[in-house]
């Protein structure tokens, strides 16, 4: 694997772009259901996921993601398909890889949150570590360039997945997924936390999901400060604000999770964020549940990229009624106050 094949090598040479935000699109187009948010599309429909992946590609993202986002033991548990736990794994594995080598980008493996964790217990640290083992092994055999770990409410979490990644001989990329009280579970503050998973091997490490941009980005300055590793950003696509910090909390806690659309981010809202979280130092960025590809089109656009969809950005000036090129019709312009 050479230096251009690690994300470490790819951020020496600028921001690098991750589309996460799989469970949330697939379900939107009719591929997953909500609520255990087990992804059995990699086995039912590997056609869409690999569709995905080229589209998030073709928008911009520079990194690949086995969506193995909760293809592990306890989620396929709960619907009862423990059974089809490696050929799930190996089948998106061999999706992303495939999509990866074709598209010339990053391939990541990925593990997550197991929601069997429930602080340094002996018992729960040994199933937990049994569980990011296979799946890591698994991402080593399909050649993963770097192993992303997500989503981790708690950092004793995500030290073991780093640890776990890193006995792989992988690069880890973890980041922490902070609700309303802005420390983890255990009661480490975020910057904490990612120096303590920075001092583990960690090669870069952020926050992701639970919270969009405006209550995200103050918790990104301090962790900036805090680390010498790069930082990453992956906010969800939302309007999270003060009051409701995290879109669990949006709408009183009732638009979670598929009433959020009222609540979703426009494009230049993403954009903004892109700008904002560059200006701070924060050099891997993404958007995880909700994203959808014309978001991630303008993150690329907002951190100067022009990747293959920006050939189809907008364009307003030859719209018939809001326009400006000359050869329009004066009578539809004059109507554009009456649309």
């Amino acid at each position: 694997m050479g230096e251009s094949a690690t994300v470490v090598g790819r951020l020496e040479r600028g921001p690098v772009l991750c589309a996460e935000g799989y469970l949330f699109e697939l379900e939107r187009r009719g591929y997953l259901q909500a609520g255990a948010y087990v992804p059995e599309v990699v086995l039912e429909h590997p056609e869409r996921v690999a569709e995905l992946h080229h589209e998030f590609v073709h928008a911009g993202s520079d990194v690949v993601e086995a969506f193995t986002y909760y293809a592990h033991r306890e989620k396929l548990r709960l619907i009862g398909v423990e059974h089809q736990l490696e050929p799930l794994n190996r089948m998106a594995l061999e999706i992303a890889g495939t999509v990866a080598r074709e598209t010339g980008a990053l391939f990541a493996g990925d593990v997550c949150n197991t929601n069997l964790y429930l602080g340094d217990d002996t018992a729960s640290t040994r199933v937990v570590r049994a569980m990011f083992e296979e799946q890591v092994a698994w991402a080593a055999d399909a050649g993963v360039d770097f192993v992303i770990g997500e989503t981790f409410q708690f950092a004793g979490e995500a030290l073991l997945a780093t640890e776990v990644i890193r006995e792989a001989g992988l690069d880890a990329v973890i980041t922490l997924a902070i609700h309303r009280d802005p420390v983890t579970r255990e009661g480490w503050t975020p910057e904490e936390a990612c120096r303590r998973l920075a001092d583990a091997g960690a090669a870069v490490v952020g926050l992701n999901c639970i919270r969009g941009p405006e209550t995200m980005l103050p918790l990104l300055r301090a962790i900036r400060a805090a680390v010498d590793v790069p930082v990453a950003a992956l906010p969800v696509p939302y309007r999270t604000h003060a009051a409701e910090p995290t879109f669990q909390s949006l709408g009183g806690g009732g638009a979670f999770p598929v009433a959020l659309d009222p609540h979703t981010c426009t494009r230049y809202d993403v954009a903004d964020f892109a700008r904002e979280a560059l200006e701070i130092g924060v050099s891997y960025l993404g958007l995880c549940c909700g994203a959808a590809p014309h978001h991630i089109r303008a993150m690329a656009e907002a951190i100067g990229r022009r990747p293959p969809a920006s050939r189809y950005s907008p364009d307003l000036s030859k719209h018939a009624y809001l326009g400006t090129d000359p050869s329009l019709r004066q009578e539809n312009l004059a109507f554009a106050g009456r649309l």
